[in-house]
């Protein structure tokens, strides 16, 4: 299964490196990924393969969360299903 992570908040170094080292710490693979700066505001959509985490997907996602609280960003972690459900026409 895939997931969907959002991250939107205050540029800084190393956004991208902490959020790819927690989905290395999980097992979940980047599969694709795109990131933007307007400004001073940093805004990053990542896929991620899920099937081969030894967790449940609810910890994944409230441990990035979580990381994103701690750094001052919002991130949320959707699953490919949900995600994909919401943005059909």
């Amino acid at each position: 299964m895939k997931a969907i992570i959002t991250v939107i908040g205050k540029d800084s170094v190393g956004i991208i490196a902490r959020v790819s080292a927690e989905c290395s710490s999980y097992k979940a693979n980047i599969l694709d990924i795109t990131q933007k700066v307007f400004t001073d505001t940093f805004a990053m959509i990542m896929m991620v393969d899920t099937a081969e985490m030894e967790a449940e997907f609810a910890d994944f996602a409230e441990h990035l969360e979580a990381i994103g609280k701690e750094l001052g960003l919002v991130i949320k972690v959707t699953h490919e299903d949900l995600f994909n459900s919401m943005h059909r026409i």
